[in-house]
């Protein structure tokens, strides 16, 4: 199917982007399900050994063009076709079985970053120009864009993306997964409304004790209201579950790839799948960083992937 788009119904703004460079120096749609046929990994580990590790990636892409945008040798990787690749080679390092992508690139790069990883993908569309992209090695069915309890979604609400869909593990079990970006204003007046509205859509699944993920760019830090409304509700923030010593360091920080300086991106997870999460931290490493002693180096995104694992056996 092709890619949906909503149109833009709200107002340009200052993305949360600007906001850091400045604090550091109508209706609902249907979305588009495409998919790319799977090439999983074996289900379980081997006879007796009980199932693998989940392995779930949020990653807030910035289009797949590379950052910063001035850099000569990310213009050319651009230009020659090559992120594709890129952005697949170092996210097969870490071997996920899930990926969300916030301000995802063109379907057609998507398609080649699944084909590459062996992931069928489903994609969201935006209110604005950033849609969003479930990846997974596993079944996606049931996918549901900006899934507001009413059917209709107010246009100055989830310009980026919002997206349900449901996993198929390999033992038969769904896993309802939420790919999301929230509103990037540094003020939190429109995230403190996205916020109740998703969690009224989630509130049967929550109700029922269903495992649930919710992963992406979610631009709030963990010390605010933002972040209360979702562990209020039951949401377990990973990070600040199994994060180890950095936790209590303010570590974890997701943007900028270069020098990191907020958390904003999540795995978070509910119902039985969060007393399995065994891992949680952001990937600042290879690729996904610059190299301060390189000036000519470049980043694949501006925002760090946070990687959260979750033991299936426990």
């Amino acid at each position: 199917m092709a890619m949906t788009a909503l149109p833009s119904s709200s107002p340009a703004a200052p993305s949360r982007r600007g906001f850091l460079r400045q604090a550091g120096a109508a209706g609902l749609a249907a979305v588009a399900a495409t998919r790319v046929p799977a090439f999983a990994g074996p289900a379980f580990a081997g006879a007796g050994e009980g199932p693998r590790p989940l392995r779930v990636i949020a990653y807030n892409v910035y289009d797949c063009t590379g950052w910063p945008k001035d850099r000569a040798l990310g213009k050319k990787a651009t230009a020659l076709g090559q992120m594709p690749a890129r952005f697949a080679h170092e996210l097969a390092l870490y071997e996920p079985d899930i990926v969300n992508f916030s301000e995802s690139p063109p379907e057609a790069v998507v398609r080649q970053i699944a084909e590459r990883l062996g992931m069928n993908f489903v994609t969201f569309p935006s209110g604005g120009k950033w849609p969003g992209t479930l990846l997974s090695k596993y079944e996606i069915v049931d996918p549901q864009n900006a899934p507001v309890v009413g059917g209709e979604r107010p246009a100055e609400l989830f310009t980026r993306h919002w997206g349900r869909a449901t996993v198929k593990l390999p033992g038969g079990e769904p896993l309802i997964v939420h790919s999301a970006h929230l509103n990037p204003f540094p003020t939190p007046e429109v995230r403190l409304r996205e916020i109740p509205a998703m969690l009224a859509a989630m509130r049967s699944d929550l109700d029922a004790g269903r495992s649930m993920l919710l992963i992406g760019d979610l631009n709030h830090t963990p010390d605010v209201a933002e972040h209360r409304l979702w562990t209020d509700a039951g949401w377990v923030d990973t990070f600040a579950k199994v994060g180890g010593q950095d936790v209590g360091k303010g570590a974890g920080l997701t943007i900028k790839a270069d020098e990191p300086s907020w958390r904003i991106d999540y795995v978070m997870a509910a119902g039985p799948i969060a007393s399995q999460a065994v891992e949680s931290r952001p990937l600042f490493e290879g690729a996904f960083r610059t190299n301060p002693a390189d000036p000519q180096s470049f980043a694949l995104s501006d925002h760090l992937p946070q990687l959260a694992v979750f033991d299936l056996a426990k």
